[in-house]
Protein backbone atom coordinates (compact mmCIF):
# COMPACT_ATOMS: atom_id res chain seq x y z
CA UNK A 1 0.00 0.00 0.00
CA UNK A 2 1.40 3.20 -0.86
CA UNK A 3 1.46 6.29 1.80
CA UNK A 4 -1.07 9.03 1.52
CA UNK A 5 0.24 12.20 0.04
CA UNK A 6 1.06 15.27 2.06
CA UNK A 7 -2.03 17.39 1.69
CA UNK A 8 -1.54 19.97 -1.42
CA UNK A 9 1.00 17.60 -2.88
CA UNK A 10 0.74 16.71 -6.67
CA UNK A 11 2.06 13.88 -8.16
CA UNK A 12 4.97 13.86 -10.37
CA UNK A 13 4.15 14.01 -13.82
CA UNK A 14 5.42 10.82 -15.80
CA UNK A 15 9.71 11.26 -17.33
CA UNK A 16 8.03 12.35 -21.30
CA UNK A 17 6.03 15.03 -19.52
CA UNK A 18 8.19 16.48 -17.42
CA UNK A 19 10.89 17.23 -20.38
CA UNK A 20 8.07 18.77 -22.35
CA UNK A 21 7.48 20.85 -19.89
CA UNK A 22 11.08 21.86 -18.77
CA UNK A 23 12.25 23.31 -22.11
CA UNK A 24 10.25 26.00 -23.04
CA UNK A 25 10.89 27.10 -19.26
CA UNK A 26 14.58 27.23 -19.54
CA UNK A 27 14.07 28.44 -22.51
CA UNK A 28 12.24 31.38 -20.96
CA UNK A 29 14.19 31.18 -18.03
CA UNK A 30 17.51 31.82 -20.23
CA UNK A 31 15.78 34.56 -21.77
CA UNK A 32 14.92 36.29 -18.99
CA UNK A 33 18.20 36.12 -17.68
CA UNK A 34 19.84 37.70 -20.85
CA UNK A 35 18.06 40.61 -20.41
CA UNK A 36 18.38 40.93 -17.29
CA UNK A 37 22.24 40.49 -18.09
CA UNK A 38 21.58 43.74 -21.41
CA UNK A 39 19.96 45.54 -18.86
CA UNK A 40 22.56 45.47 -15.88
CA UNK A 41 25.08 46.28 -18.35
CA UNK A 42 23.30 49.25 -19.86
CA UNK A 43 22.83 50.29 -16.46
CA UNK A 44 26.47 49.94 -15.63
CA UNK A 45 28.19 50.76 -18.83
CA UNK A 46 30.85 53.70 -19.59
CA UNK A 47 28.86 57.37 -19.82
CA UNK A 48 30.05 60.48 -21.42
CA UNK A 49 27.45 62.94 -19.30
CA UNK A 50 28.95 65.82 -18.20
CA UNK A 51 32.23 66.07 -20.54
CA UNK A 52 31.70 68.71 -22.99
CA UNK A 53 33.79 71.77 -24.57
CA UNK A 54 33.95 75.28 -22.67
CA UNK A 55 35.01 77.54 -25.45
CA UNK A 56 33.39 79.67 -28.44
CA UNK A 57 34.07 81.32 -31.42
CA UNK A 58 34.74 85.01 -31.29
CA UNK A 59 32.53 87.32 -33.02
CA UNK A 60 33.40 89.56 -35.45
CA UNK A 61 31.33 92.31 -34.26
CA UNK A 62 33.40 92.24 -30.90
CA UNK A 63 36.84 93.11 -32.55
CA UNK A 64 34.90 96.21 -34.65
CA UNK A 65 34.78 94.42 -37.78
CA UNK A 66 33.01 96.34 -40.35
CA UNK A 67 29.94 94.64 -41.26
CA UNK A 68 27.82 94.81 -44.98
CA UNK A 69 28.68 97.78 -47.06
CA UNK A 70 31.03 97.64 -50.21
CA UNK A 71 32.81 94.24 -50.27
CA UNK A 72 36.18 95.17 -50.52
CA UNK A 73 37.54 93.75 -53.95
CA UNK A 74 39.71 90.28 -53.41
CA UNK A 75 43.14 90.30 -54.54
CA UNK A 76 45.03 88.54 -56.87
CA UNK A 77 46.43 84.97 -55.98
CA UNK A 78 49.60 86.75 -57.98
CA UNK A 79 49.40 89.92 -55.89
CA UNK A 80 53.03 91.30 -56.22
CA UNK A 81 52.53 91.46 -60.00
CA UNK A 82 50.61 94.77 -59.03
CA UNK A 83 54.01 96.52 -58.01
CA UNK A 84 54.69 96.17 -62.02
CA UNK A 85 58.34 94.99 -61.25
CA UNK A 86 59.54 91.90 -63.78
CA UNK A 87 62.55 90.96 -61.76
CA UNK A 88 60.33 90.97 -58.07
CA UNK A 89 58.24 88.35 -60.16
CA UNK A 90 59.96 86.34 -61.31
CA UNK A 91 61.90 85.80 -57.60
CA UNK A 92 58.65 85.10 -56.27
CA UNK A 93 57.83 82.78 -59.09
CA UNK A 94 61.34 80.81 -58.20
CA UNK A 95 60.50 80.72 -54.48
CA UNK A 96 57.08 79.66 -54.72
CA UNK A 97 58.56 76.78 -57.27
CA UNK A 98 61.53 75.39 -55.36
CA UNK A 99 61.33 76.63 -51.56
CA UNK A 100 61.96 73.51 -48.97
CA UNK A 101 59.15 75.25 -46.91
CA UNK A 102 56.57 75.01 -49.20
CA UNK A 103 57.21 71.32 -50.20
CA UNK A 104 57.22 70.57 -46.23
CA UNK A 105 53.75 71.87 -46.48
CA UNK A 106 52.84 69.85 -49.23
CA UNK A 107 54.24 66.71 -47.77
CA UNK A 108 51.60 67.68 -44.60
CA UNK A 109 48.96 67.86 -47.48
CA UNK A 110 49.78 64.55 -49.06
CA UNK A 111 50.05 62.76 -45.06
CA UNK A 112 46.77 64.32 -44.02
CA UNK A 113 45.13 63.23 -47.60
CA UNK A 114 46.30 59.79 -46.95
CA UNK A 115 44.81 59.61 -42.93
CA UNK A 116 41.40 60.74 -45.05
CA UNK A 117 41.69 57.46 -46.85
CA UNK A 118 42.47 55.54 -43.84
CA UNK A 119 39.30 56.76 -42.31
CA UNK A 120 37.24 56.53 -44.64
CA UNK A 121 38.31 52.46 -45.32
CA UNK A 122 36.84 51.82 -41.69
CA UNK A 123 33.35 52.45 -43.39
CA UNK A 124 33.92 49.87 -46.20
CA UNK A 125 33.86 45.85 -46.42
CA UNK A 126 36.95 44.06 -45.72
CA UNK A 127 37.84 41.38 -47.02
CA UNK A 128 40.70 39.00 -46.49
CA UNK A 129 41.99 35.51 -47.27
CA UNK A 130 44.28 32.83 -45.53
CA UNK A 131 45.46 29.53 -45.97
CA UNK A 132 47.64 27.42 -43.63
CA UNK A 133 49.50 23.88 -43.41
CA UNK A 134 50.39 22.33 -40.01
CA UNK A 135 51.81 19.20 -39.58
CA UNK A 136 51.46 18.22 -35.99
CA UNK A 137 51.32 14.89 -33.68
CA UNK A 138 47.80 14.25 -31.85
CA UNK A 139 48.18 13.42 -28.50
CA UNK A 140 46.94 9.75 -27.83
CA UNK A 141 45.55 10.65 -24.55
CA UNK A 142 43.68 14.02 -25.62
CA UNK A 143 40.29 14.25 -26.46
CA UNK A 144 41.08 12.61 -30.14
CA UNK A 145 40.95 8.68 -29.92
CA UNK A 146 42.69 5.88 -32.73
CA UNK A 147 43.48 6.45 -35.03
CA UNK A 148 43.85 10.23 -35.10
CA UNK A 149 44.98 9.84 -31.27
CA UNK A 150 48.72 9.39 -31.50
CA UNK A 151 49.03 9.69 -35.09
CA UNK A 152 51.17 12.40 -37.57
CA UNK A 153 48.93 14.83 -39.42
CA UNK A 154 48.38 17.42 -41.72
CA UNK A 155 45.66 19.76 -41.22
CA UNK A 156 45.30 22.07 -44.10
CA UNK A 157 42.89 25.27 -43.98
CA UNK A 158 41.75 28.10 -46.63
CA UNK A 159 38.95 30.34 -45.91
CA UNK A 160 38.35 33.71 -47.44
CA UNK A 161 36.77 36.41 -44.59
CA UNK A 162 34.35 39.42 -45.16
CA UNK A 163 33.85 41.41 -42.04
CA UNK A 164 31.55 45.08 -42.28
CA UNK A 165 30.87 47.49 -39.37
CA UNK A 166 27.42 49.06 -39.04
CA UNK A 167 27.98 52.34 -38.62
CA UNK A 168 24.86 52.99 -36.72
CA UNK A 169 25.89 55.95 -34.21
CA UNK A 170 28.20 57.69 -36.58
CA UNK A 171 31.79 56.78 -35.32
CA UNK A 172 33.18 56.13 -38.35
CA UNK A 173 31.64 58.66 -40.04
CA UNK A 174 32.60 61.51 -37.93
CA UNK A 175 36.16 60.31 -38.17
CA UNK A 176 36.11 60.69 -41.66
CA UNK A 177 34.86 64.11 -41.13
CA UNK A 178 37.59 64.67 -38.39
CA UNK A 179 39.96 63.71 -40.73
CA UNK A 180 38.47 65.93 -44.28
CA UNK A 181 38.67 68.98 -41.83
CA UNK A 182 42.64 68.45 -40.64
CA UNK A 183 42.99 68.07 -44.50
CA UNK A 184 41.30 71.09 -45.66
CA UNK A 185 43.34 72.61 -42.59
CA UNK A 186 46.42 71.62 -44.27
CA UNK A 187 45.49 72.45 -47.83
CA UNK A 188 45.03 76.42 -46.11
CA UNK A 189 48.48 75.60 -44.20
CA UNK A 190 50.00 75.79 -47.59
CA UNK A 191 48.21 78.39 -49.02
CA UNK A 192 48.91 80.64 -46.01
CA UNK A 193 52.76 79.83 -45.90
CA UNK A 194 52.74 80.22 -50.05
CA UNK A 195 51.35 83.99 -48.89
CA UNK A 196 54.52 84.28 -46.44
CA UNK A 197 57.17 83.11 -47.98
CA UNK A 198 55.82 86.06 -51.27
CA UNK A 199 55.52 88.69 -49.12
CA UNK A 200 59.17 87.87 -47.18
CA UNK A 201 60.62 87.80 -50.60
CA UNK A 202 59.16 91.26 -51.34
CA UNK A 203 59.77 92.49 -48.17
CA UNK A 204 63.51 91.50 -49.18
CA UNK A 205 63.60 92.74 -52.73
CA UNK A 206 62.15 96.36 -51.37
CA UNK A 207 64.62 96.29 -48.40
CA UNK A 208 67.47 95.89 -50.88
CA UNK A 209 65.98 98.59 -53.36
CA UNK A 210 65.94 100.78 -50.12
CA UNK A 211 69.64 99.89 -49.32
CA UNK A 212 70.57 100.53 -53.53
CA UNK A 213 68.54 103.84 -52.82
CA UNK A 214 70.85 105.16 -49.74
CA UNK A 215 73.88 103.92 -51.40
CA UNK A 216 72.90 106.39 -54.87
CA UNK A 217 72.82 109.22 -51.95
CA UNK A 218 76.04 108.20 -50.51
CA UNK A 219 77.32 108.25 -53.84
CA UNK A 220 75.94 111.89 -54.82
CA UNK A 221 76.83 112.92 -51.38
CA UNK A 222 80.90 111.59 -51.89
CA UNK A 223 80.59 113.33 -55.44
CA UNK A 224 79.50 116.54 -53.90
CA UNK A 225 82.09 116.69 -50.88
CA UNK A 226 84.80 116.04 -53.93
CA UNK A 227 83.62 119.12 -56.10
CA UNK A 228 83.94 120.88 -53.01
CA UNK A 229 87.60 119.53 -51.89
CA UNK A 230 87.94 120.71 -55.06
CA UNK A 231 86.47 124.57 -54.81
CA UNK A 232 88.37 124.69 -51.40
CA UNK A 233 91.51 123.51 -53.02
CA UNK A 234 90.88 126.90 -55.42
CA UNK A 235 90.06 129.36 -52.74
CA UNK A 236 93.33 128.13 -50.50
CA UNK A 237 95.35 128.71 -53.66
CA UNK A 238 93.19 132.46 -54.15
CA UNK A 239 94.29 133.31 -50.60
CA UNK A 240 90.10 132.90 -49.69
CA UNK A 241 90.46 129.95 -47.09
CA UNK A 242 92.80 128.56 -45.04
CA UNK A 243 93.81 125.02 -43.87
CA UNK A 244 91.10 124.58 -41.80
CA UNK A 245 88.77 124.59 -44.59
CA UNK A 246 90.65 122.19 -46.66
CA UNK A 247 91.12 120.02 -43.71
CA UNK A 248 87.34 119.82 -42.95
CA UNK A 249 86.62 119.48 -47.08
CA UNK A 250 89.18 116.46 -46.86
CA UNK A 251 88.19 114.78 -44.08
CA UNK A 252 84.42 114.41 -45.13
CA UNK A 253 85.79 112.20 -47.92
CA UNK A 254 86.36 109.09 -45.62
CA UNK A 255 83.17 109.38 -44.10
CA UNK A 256 81.17 109.43 -47.08
CA UNK A 257 83.41 106.50 -48.47
CA UNK A 258 82.48 104.43 -45.28
CA UNK A 259 78.72 104.78 -45.37
CA UNK A 260 79.38 103.40 -48.64
CA UNK A 261 80.91 100.44 -47.75
CA UNK A 262 78.89 99.70 -44.90
CA UNK A 263 75.86 99.98 -47.05
CA UNK A 264 77.93 97.66 -49.81
CA UNK A 265 77.89 95.22 -46.57
CA UNK A 266 74.28 95.59 -46.20
CA UNK A 267 73.29 94.90 -49.79
CA UNK A 268 75.63 91.67 -49.93
CA UNK A 269 73.22 90.25 -46.88
CA UNK A 270 70.09 91.58 -48.52
CA UNK A 271 71.15 89.82 -51.52
CA UNK A 272 71.66 86.13 -49.52
CA UNK A 273 68.91 86.30 -48.18
CA UNK A 274 66.82 86.45 -51.51
CA UNK A 275 68.90 83.62 -52.80
CA UNK A 276 68.07 81.38 -49.97
CA UNK A 277 64.13 82.38 -50.03
CA UNK A 278 64.60 81.69 -53.56
CA UNK A 279 66.82 78.39 -52.88
CA UNK A 280 69.51 79.42 -54.76
CA UNK A 281 73.10 79.55 -54.02
CA UNK A 282 74.64 82.48 -52.12
CA UNK A 283 76.25 84.50 -55.12
CA UNK A 284 73.43 83.41 -57.22
CA UNK A 285 72.25 87.01 -57.46
CA UNK A 286 75.38 89.36 -56.75
CA UNK A 287 74.61 90.94 -59.42
CA UNK A 288 71.03 91.97 -58.66
CA UNK A 289 70.36 95.63 -58.52
CA UNK A 290 66.91 96.90 -57.57
CA UNK A 291 65.63 100.36 -58.34
CA UNK A 292 63.52 101.19 -56.00
CA UNK A 293 61.64 103.61 -58.21
CA UNK A 294 60.62 100.55 -60.54
CA UNK A 295 58.23 99.07 -57.95
CA UNK A 296 55.09 100.64 -58.59
CA UNK A 297 52.45 101.65 -55.17
CA UNK A 298 49.34 99.41 -54.63
CA UNK A 299 45.28 100.76 -54.09
CA UNK A 300 44.50 100.32 -50.53
CA UNK A 301 41.25 99.89 -48.70
CA UNK A 302 39.80 102.58 -46.04
CA UNK A 303 39.37 100.38 -43.31
CA UNK A 304 39.30 96.63 -42.30
CA UNK A 305 36.30 95.03 -44.17
CA UNK A 306 34.27 91.79 -42.52
CA UNK A 307 35.22 89.53 -45.54
CA UNK A 308 38.66 89.72 -44.19
CA UNK A 309 38.27 86.65 -42.35
CA UNK A 310 37.07 84.42 -45.38
CA UNK A 311 40.04 85.68 -47.56
CA UNK A 312 43.06 84.95 -44.98
CA UNK A 313 44.28 81.39 -45.34
CA UNK A 314 45.34 81.06 -41.72
CA UNK A 315 42.22 81.52 -40.42
CA UNK A 316 40.60 79.56 -42.72
CA UNK A 317 43.09 76.53 -41.84
CA UNK A 318 42.04 77.39 -37.84
CA UNK A 319 38.24 77.35 -38.81
CA UNK A 320 38.73 73.85 -40.12
CA UNK A 321 40.61 72.93 -36.94
CA UNK A 322 37.86 73.71 -34.91
CA UNK A 323 35.83 71.45 -37.49
CA UNK A 324 38.02 68.64 -36.98
CA UNK A 325 38.04 68.87 -33.69
CA UNK A 326 34.42 68.50 -33.57
CA UNK A 327 33.73 66.03 -35.23
CA UNK A 328 36.62 64.05 -33.53
CA UNK A 329 34.29 64.65 -30.50
CA UNK A 330 31.69 63.03 -32.14
CA UNK A 331 33.48 59.91 -33.06
CA UNK A 332 34.78 59.71 -29.26
CA UNK A 333 31.41 59.89 -27.75
CA UNK A 334 29.86 57.36 -30.74
CA UNK A 335 32.59 54.87 -29.06
CA UNK A 336 30.48 54.66 -25.94
CA UNK A 337 27.39 53.08 -27.75
CA UNK A 338 27.41 49.71 -29.31
CA UNK A 339 29.82 48.72 -32.17
CA UNK A 340 27.67 46.14 -34.47
CA UNK A 341 29.95 44.20 -36.75
CA UNK A 342 28.64 41.94 -39.88
CA UNK A 343 31.05 38.84 -40.02
CA UNK A 344 31.14 36.30 -42.83
CA UNK A 345 33.64 33.51 -44.05
CA UNK A 346 33.68 30.37 -46.25
CA UNK A 347 36.66 28.36 -46.73
CA UNK A 348 37.96 24.78 -47.48
CA UNK A 349 39.26 22.58 -44.01
CA UNK A 350 40.73 18.73 -43.90
CA UNK A 351 42.97 16.62 -42.25
CA UNK A 352 45.64 15.90 -44.99
CA UNK A 353 46.02 17.62 -47.98
CA UNK A 354 44.94 15.11 -50.33
CA UNK A 355 41.68 15.49 -49.01
CA UNK A 356 41.09 18.95 -49.18
CA UNK A 357 39.24 19.34 -52.44
CA UNK A 358 36.70 16.49 -51.46
CA UNK A 359 33.51 17.25 -50.71
CA UNK A 360 32.34 18.02 -47.70
CA UNK A 361 35.39 20.03 -46.76
CA UNK A 362 33.74 23.04 -46.91
CA UNK A 363 32.89 25.26 -44.16
CA UNK A 364 31.27 28.86 -43.94
CA UNK A 365 29.44 31.14 -41.49
CA UNK A 366 28.03 34.41 -40.57
CA UNK A 367 26.70 36.21 -38.20
CA UNK A 368 26.96 39.33 -36.72
CA UNK A 369 28.48 40.65 -33.63
CA UNK A 370 27.53 43.28 -30.85
CA UNK A 371 30.25 45.13 -28.38
CA UNK A 372 29.12 47.47 -25.72
CA UNK A 373 32.02 48.91 -23.47
CA UNK A 374 30.59 48.19 -19.90
CA UNK A 375 33.96 49.13 -17.67
CA UNK A 376 36.64 51.06 -18.93
CA UNK A 377 38.91 51.87 -16.30
CA UNK A 378 37.79 55.60 -17.61
CA UNK A 379 39.32 55.21 -20.45
CA UNK A 380 36.49 56.57 -22.71
CA UNK A 381 35.47 59.01 -20.87
CA UNK A 382 39.43 60.47 -20.47
CA UNK A 383 39.21 59.95 -24.27
CA UNK A 384 36.27 62.25 -24.87
CA UNK A 385 37.79 64.45 -22.32
CA UNK A 386 41.37 64.70 -24.11
CA UNK A 387 39.33 65.64 -27.39
CA UNK A 388 36.92 68.42 -25.82
CA UNK A 389 40.44 69.74 -24.46
CA UNK A 390 41.74 69.46 -28.38
CA UNK A 391 37.87 71.50 -29.54
CA UNK A 392 38.64 74.07 -26.70
CA UNK A 393 42.42 74.57 -27.70
CA UNK A 394 41.87 74.49 -31.77
CA UNK A 395 38.71 77.12 -30.80
CA UNK A 396 41.03 79.74 -29.28
CA UNK A 397 43.81 79.02 -31.64
CA UNK A 398 41.17 80.38 -34.22
CA UNK A 399 39.77 83.42 -31.73
CA UNK A 400 43.94 84.53 -31.19
CA UNK A 401 44.34 84.40 -35.16
CA UNK A 402 41.85 86.29 -35.90
CA UNK A 403 42.51 88.71 -33.36
CA UNK A 404 46.14 88.97 -34.67
CA UNK A 405 44.68 89.04 -38.36
CA UNK A 406 42.55 92.29 -37.25
CA UNK A 407 45.59 93.93 -35.36
CA UNK A 408 47.84 93.21 -38.21
CA UNK A 409 45.28 94.67 -41.25
CA UNK A 410 44.36 97.65 -38.97
CA UNK A 411 48.41 98.43 -38.63
CA UNK A 412 48.99 98.25 -42.23
CA UNK A 413 46.46 100.36 -43.42
CA UNK A 414 47.27 102.82 -40.84
CA UNK A 415 50.44 102.81 -41.52
CA UNK A 416 50.08 103.03 -45.26
CA UNK A 417 48.42 106.25 -44.79
CA UNK A 418 50.27 107.83 -42.44
CA UNK A 419 53.72 107.17 -44.00
CA UNK A 420 51.79 108.52 -47.48
CA UNK A 421 50.98 111.42 -45.44
CA UNK A 422 54.86 111.71 -44.52
CA UNK A 423 55.74 111.01 -47.68
CA UNK A 424 53.78 114.42 -48.98
CA UNK A 425 55.30 116.52 -45.94
CA UNK A 426 58.89 115.32 -46.80
CA UNK A 427 58.55 116.24 -50.33
CA UNK A 428 58.22 119.79 -49.27
CA UNK A 429 60.56 119.76 -46.78
CA UNK A 430 63.73 118.08 -49.25
CA UNK A 431 62.34 120.67 -52.09
CA UNK A 432 63.23 123.33 -49.46
CA UNK A 433 66.41 121.60 -47.80
CA UNK A 434 67.42 121.51 -52.18
CA UNK A 435 67.07 125.18 -52.52
CA UNK A 436 68.94 126.13 -49.34
CA UNK A 437 72.03 123.63 -50.20
CA UNK A 438 71.93 125.53 -53.74
CA UNK A 439 71.90 128.94 -52.31
CA UNK A 440 74.73 128.27 -49.85
CA UNK A 441 76.97 126.71 -52.64
CA UNK A 442 76.29 129.81 -54.84
CA UNK A 443 77.19 131.82 -51.54
CA UNK A 444 80.56 130.14 -50.89
CA UNK A 445 81.36 130.92 -54.10
CA UNK A 446 80.78 134.55 -54.35
CA UNK A 447 82.65 134.43 -51.57
CA UNK A 448 79.52 135.69 -49.50
CA UNK A 449 79.52 132.38 -47.22
CA UNK A 450 81.72 130.04 -45.25
CA UNK A 451 82.32 126.19 -45.60
CA UNK A 452 80.50 125.42 -42.25
CA UNK A 453 77.28 127.12 -43.58
CA UNK A 454 77.48 124.59 -47.14
CA UNK A 455 78.24 121.77 -44.78
CA UNK A 456 75.44 121.81 -42.51
CA UNK A 457 73.16 122.60 -45.89
CA UNK A 458 74.32 119.70 -47.10
CA UNK A 459 73.58 117.49 -43.83
CA UNK A 460 70.22 118.23 -44.29
CA UNK A 461 69.62 117.67 -48.12
CA UNK A 462 71.37 114.13 -47.08
CA UNK A 463 69.09 113.63 -44.25
CA UNK A 464 65.75 114.53 -46.88
CA UNK A 465 67.12 112.05 -49.75
CA UNK A 466 67.72 108.82 -47.12
CA UNK A 467 64.20 110.10 -45.26
CA UNK A 468 62.45 109.92 -49.06
CA UNK A 469 64.31 106.42 -49.56
CA UNK A 470 63.31 105.10 -46.26
CA UNK A 471 59.82 106.29 -46.49
CA UNK A 472 58.91 104.94 -50.20
CA UNK A 473 60.64 101.59 -48.78
CA UNK A 474 58.42 101.98 -46.03
CA UNK A 475 55.54 102.55 -47.80
CA UNK A 476 55.81 99.23 -49.94
CA UNK A 477 56.28 97.61 -47.40
CA UNK A 478 53.48 98.10 -45.48
CA UNK A 479 51.35 97.49 -48.69
CA UNK A 480 53.32 93.79 -48.72
CA UNK A 481 52.38 93.42 -45.13
CA UNK A 482 48.65 94.65 -45.94
CA UNK A 483 48.13 92.40 -48.82
CA UNK A 484 49.42 89.48 -46.72
CA UNK A 485 46.91 90.92 -43.68
CA UNK A 486 44.18 90.67 -45.81
CA UNK A 487 44.89 87.01 -47.49
CA UNK A 488 47.81 87.51 -50.15
CA UNK A 489 45.13 86.58 -52.68
CA UNK A 490 43.84 83.02 -50.51
CA UNK A 491 40.09 81.76 -51.72
CA UNK A 492 38.24 80.21 -49.05
CA UNK A 493 36.52 78.05 -51.95
CA UNK A 494 39.07 77.73 -54.09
Amino acid sequence: MTSPLPVGHRPAPPPRARRAIALPALAATAVALASAALLLALAGCASSAGIAPQSHTIAPASLGLAAGGTPTPALASDWWRAFGDPALDALIDRALAGNPGLRAAQARVARAQAAVGGAQAAEGVHLNAEADLTRERISANGIYPPPLGGANLTVVNTQLGASWEADFFGRNRAAVEAAVGTERAAQAELQAARALLASRVAATYVQLGRLFALRDVAERSLAQRDQLLALIRQRVGGGLDTTVELRQGQGALPEARQQIEQLDEQIALARHALAALTAQAPDALDTLRVPLTAVQAVPVPAHVPAELLGRRADITAARWRVEAAGSAIRSARAQFYPNIDFTAFIGLNSVGLDRLLRAGSEQRGIGPALTLPVFDAGRLRANLRGKSADYDAAVESYNSTVIDAVHEAADAIASVQSVARQQAQQAQAQAAAEAGYALAVQRYQAGLGNYLTVLNAETGVLAQRRLAADLKARALDSQITLARALGGGYSAGA
